[in-house]
Parts: C-alpha cells; sequence; structure tokens
C-alpha cells in the first residue's frame, strides 16, 4: 500500500459511504492537482539506484498507481483494510483459492451458486485436488453440516445468492465457518457495498465482481478481494503478482469512475426493482416472484437485519414451463438479453440456458421456467410496460 493510499483511506474513516466512494483511496495530485487519478499507462517504472523505487513501483504487474487507488477506494467501502483488484471476478477467486488452500482441503459452497463459480470449483480445482460440497445459505444447520472437521478451509456464501436470491445469516455463518477453524467468504455482487458490508458482520474475505454494479456501465469487466486481517492480506499480495490476473490501468480508472456514483445508482436500482416486484406479483403469468424485500421471502428478516436495502436484482418463475419463460426472454425491449447484471440498463436472461448452463443436471440445476432480471435505472413506468408486453 502507498503512502497516498494509507493517507487517504484513513482520512476519510468514520466519514459516510457517499464522501468514502469519492475521495477513498487518491488525493489531488500534488503537481497539478488534478482530483481524478491519472491513468497509468505504464509497464515499468524509472528506479533511483538498484531498489529505489519510487512510492514501491518496480513493475505494474506488481503494483500500478491507478490500481492502488481503487485497491484503496474499495477497501474503504467494504470498511476492510487491504483490497486487490483483478481482471475479473473468477481471476479474485482463483486467486483467493490458491492462496487459502492446498490439495486434499474442502470448501462448503452454495446449493445455487453462480455457474462460474461453480465451474471453478468442479472443472478446475477439484481436478487439483479441492473437494467442495454444495449446502443452502439460507440454512445454518446444513452448512454447519457440509463442514468436514479438520479439512474444510473455505466457507463460501453468495447473499443474495445467484439466481435464487437466497439470504444467508453473515453473522451466523461466520461463527460457523469459525468453530471449524475455517474462513467465511462473501460474495458481495448481488448486494454491492453499499447495501452490505460482509466484514463488518464477521466475514474474512469479501468477493466482488467489480464488472457488475461495482462498475455500473457494462464497460469493464473485473474483480476483488477485500481482507480485514493483514496476514491474510500478505498471503494475497503475494499470490496476486505471482499469479499475474491484475487489473490493468484503464479497467481500474472506468471502475473507479463507476464506483463515484454507486450510492445514487444502487438507491435508484432498489426504487425500480420494487416497483418491477409489485407489478409481476400481481401479473397472472406469473407463477412465483422471488425477491429478499417482500415479506414472503424466507430470508426477509435475514435481509432487512443485514442490508440497507433488497438490490436491483429480481428472479420470477413464469407460468408454462421453459417455453415460456424463454419467449418472455426474446420479447421484451428495453429489458437487453444477455448474460451479467449490475449496469445502468436494464437486462433480462434465462440461467438455466445461460449464466447457470454449466450446472444443469447436477444439485444446483436451476428451475427451466426461472427469469432473472437485473432492474436498470431507467424510467420505471416504461420497464413495467415492457415487462407487459414481453409476459402476454
Amino acid at each position: 500500500m502507498s503512502e497516498q493510499q494509507q493517507g487517504s483511506q484513513e482520512s476519510t474513516k468514520g466519514q459516510g459511504f457517499e464522501t468514502r466512494a469519492i475521495h477513498a483511496g487518491y488525493e489531488p495530485d500534488p503537481t497539478t492537482g488534478a482530483v481524478i487519478p491519472p491513468i497509468f499507462a505504464t509497464s515499468t517504472y524509472k528506479q533511483d539506484g538498484v531498489g529505489g523505487l519510487r512510492g514501491g513501483y518496480e513493475y505494474s504487474r506488481s503494483g500500478n498507481p491507478t490500481r492502488t487507488a481503487l485497491e484503496g477506494n474499495l477497501a474503504a467501502l467494504e470498511e476492510g483494510e487491504r483490497a486487490f483488484a483483478f481482471a475479473s471476478g473468477l481471476a479474485a477467486e482463483d486467486t483467493l483459492v490458491r492462496a487459502l488452500c492446498r490439495p486434499g482441503d474442502h470448501v462448503v459452497l452454495p446449493d445455487d451458486a453462480y455457474g462460474g463459480t461453480y465451474r471453478l470449483f468442479d472443472k478446475v480445482a477439484q481436478v487439483w485436488g479441492l473437494a467442495h460440497s454444495p449446502a443452502p445459505v439460507s440454512d445454518v444447520d446444513r452448512v454447519a453440516a457440509a463442514v468436514r472437521p479438520g479439512e474444510t478451509k473455505l466457507v463460501w456464501v453468495e447473499t443474495p445468492t445467484n439466481p435464487l436470491l437466497n439470504i444467508g445469516d453473515i453473522e451466523a455463518l461466520a461463527a460457523v465457518a469459525h468453530d471449524a477453524g475455517a474462513l467465511l467468504v462473501v460474495d458481495n455482487t448481488f448486494a454491492s457495498p453499499y447495501l452490505q458490508q460482509p466484514l463488518t458482520l464477521g466475514a474474512d474475505v469479501v468477493v466482488h465482481s467489480t464488472t457488475k454494479y461495482v462498475g455500473g456501465h457494462s464497460d469493464v469487466v473485473g474483480g476483488a478481494l477485500v481482507v480485514r486481517d493483514l496476514q491474510l492480506a500478505e498471503k494475497l499480495t503475494f499470490h496476486q503478482n505471482a499469479m499475474g490476473a491484475v487489473a490493468g490501468p484503464f479497467d481500474s480508472w472506468l471502475t473507479l469512475r463507476g464506483i463515484r456514483t454507486l450510492a445514487l445508482r444502487m438507491e435508484r436500482h432498489c426504487d425500480n426493482a420494487e416497483k418491477v416486484v409489485a407489478f409481476l406479483a400481481d401479473h397472472p403469468a406469473v407463477e412465483e416472484v422471488i425477491y429478499p424485500g417482500l415479506e414472503s421471502h424466507p430470508g426477509h428478516e435475514v435481509a432487512q437485519r443485514q442490508m440497507l436495502r433488497y438490490g436491483g436484482m429480481v428472479s420470477f418463475r413464469v407460468r408454462g414451463g421453459e417455453e415460456r419463460a424463454l419467449a418472455v426472454c426474446e420479447r421484451t425491449e428495453l429489458f437487453t438479453l444477455g448474460e451479467s447484471l449490475g449496469g445502468v440498463e436494464s437486462l433480462i436472461e434465462h440461467p438455466g440456458r445461460m449464466t447457470h448452463a454449466s450446472v444443469a443436471g447436477t444439485d444446483l440445476e436451476v428451475p427451466a421456467d426461472l427469469v432473472r432480471l437485473s432492474v436498470g435505472i431507467e424510467t420505471a413506468d416504461d420497464l413495467l410496460g415492457d415487462l407487459d408486453r414481453a409476459l402476454g
């Protein structure tokens, strides 16, 4: 961590989220007064004699000032001590797994995990010798039962989960992990740091696909890890450099630009999502609406306790099965048919055929009639009209 990053992070502690989103991680340039971090498009740095590094920078895989600014900002938003920015969310996950696990170890995964995460563990890490077991994040007892004493190194949680929006009690799950001598990893992508800060609830590591709400504009791919424990940070520092899947300077700059409006965007995402949920709940073509903000949602009370609001992701099941669900996905106009989520534009997808195709035929398979919405920040009435036309 550079002196500038440390100073900026310290100076924003205790300030509001919106203030930290704009100011943490970077002080105005002392030479020019520039209030926005420059894009340091350089691979290497002049040394003042052998080993005489300026600000600790020697090679941009090991450190780049633009990435340093992003990492300081993310650490402040998640109320952590250190953050690490990667080329993608899966690059962050892979680095974390290799840093903390060894062949013969075991990980507990959500039984409705993101398909890419499941594929990483099932097709890549398992070949390496890392075992995994699924458990519902909403059932603390079943998560505890999935733990293998002496073998489980990580309890991996998404909350809300992707795409079924199940809720895990972070404090309770942290206790389960720690009692077993394991670490609790929380994928906070769906909530974003604005709605939820897992480290303050007992989690050891926060994972983000910064491609989603953090970047927020569907124009950059990235990932991040955030921790409080400095010994854990040392391991991640070594592996980030050794494995090399780091965020580039332009990607870091784009992500930082997105973060500055994260609070405003999340409020609008939530406003629109609540209106979409109310509309779908009364529509005759909809079998079930899945959203943590509904009092009928089994995780509502936990979400109410640990989240500021309930997010911009909505899932629903369509009457008429898979074919009807596919037809709805193809008929929308404002809701763009596409993978990913968390951008300013609204997206619609069929998880079973798209983001979660990798779990087809496994215990993690999602319902064929499920549709997932990433509700954007457009005019709400226009979004409702688009869904009404698509549902027929």
